[in-house]
């Protein structure tokens, strides 16, 4: 609900001046989330973890409670003037706002979806998030750890938050730049990045597990022992070096244009 619900509420209330950067900003809150984690597994163990997992959305929820309803919602609810107190709160003036279109407060049917202007949305954004999704970040992401620990790398936990830092620089650059080039660019881009740092990075596990190929959950739980030792520490830099590339790229541009365009695209 968060997910979906963050970036519409975002949309809504921020100027439209810098909507693409206010919008970026909940995947760059997400992956500075991802490098506290990390940075606090050092020192804490999993129970004691999940425990601070439960002070961001207690503050949410209390922070929440002195936020405004957004201005679109109120209209289409028919309460102007609730509507222009919270632009007057949230922007200080009404300048640069523009009332919803004539009919955006009717309900939506499974009919609407016969409507050009409804599926091919839907059809896009749904594309999206899928595509986003199957790139394999969360795996990469969740594994990172036990990656560079079978690409023999010297300290896992400390290249787990390198490729934390990564994906929040990057994150914070999309945001900056992505209202000047465009959000098709960007992912154009990353998704060319990806590709590149995916096929390298397949190509470092095809040369260090000689062995035939088994199932994926087995090879990435469990340390690798039919590659020579030497073959993957000498090639621990194209495991890390790809990695740390598929990051950047995602997060130029996969990881936070699906969430802003479900914000932009629909009707």
């Amino acid at each position: 609900m968060t997910c979906s619900l963050g970036k519409v509420y975002i949309s809504e209330i921020a100027y439209p001046a810098v909507r693409g950067l206010l919008g970026s900003c909940v995947q760059l809150m997400v992956v500075v989330g991802i490098l506290l984690a990390y940075l606090a597994g050092w020192v804490l163990e999993w129970r004691w973890l999940a425990v601070l997992g439960c002070v961001p959305p207690s503050l949410m929820l209390l922070l929440m409670c002195f936020m405004p309803e957004t201005p679109r919602f109120l209209l289409t609810q028919h309460r102007r003037q609730e509507a222009m107190a919270a632009l007057r709160f949230l922007w200080g003036s009404e300048q640069g706002w523009e009332d919803p279109p004539i009919g955006a407060e009717q309900s939506f049917h499974l009919a609407l979806l016969r409507q050009p202007g409804i599926y091919k949305p839907f059809i896009i954004g749904v594309s999206l998030m899928a595509f986003q999704q199957l790139s394999g970040v969360n795996a990469v992401m969740f594994y990172a750890e036990t990656i560079f620990e079978e690409a023999k790398f010297k300290d896992s936990s400390l290249a787990s938050v390198v490729v934390g830092v990564i994906q929040v620089l990057f994150t914070a650059v999309a945001a900056l730049i992505m209202d000047r080039a465009g959000r098709r660019l960007l992912l154009v881009l990353s998704g060319v990045v990806m590709v590149f740092s995916t096929s390298a990075f397949g190509a470092y596990f095809k040369l260090t597990q000689g062995g035939p190929g088994n199932s994926s959950h087995v090879a990435i739980s469990a340390p690798v022992s039919a590659q020579p030792v030497d073959a993957s520490v000498g090639l621990a830099w194209l495991a890390v070096g790809s990695m740390c590339l598929f990051i950047a790229g995602f997060a130029v541009g996969w990881g936070p244009i699906p969430w802003l365009l479900m914000s932009e695209i629909f009707p």
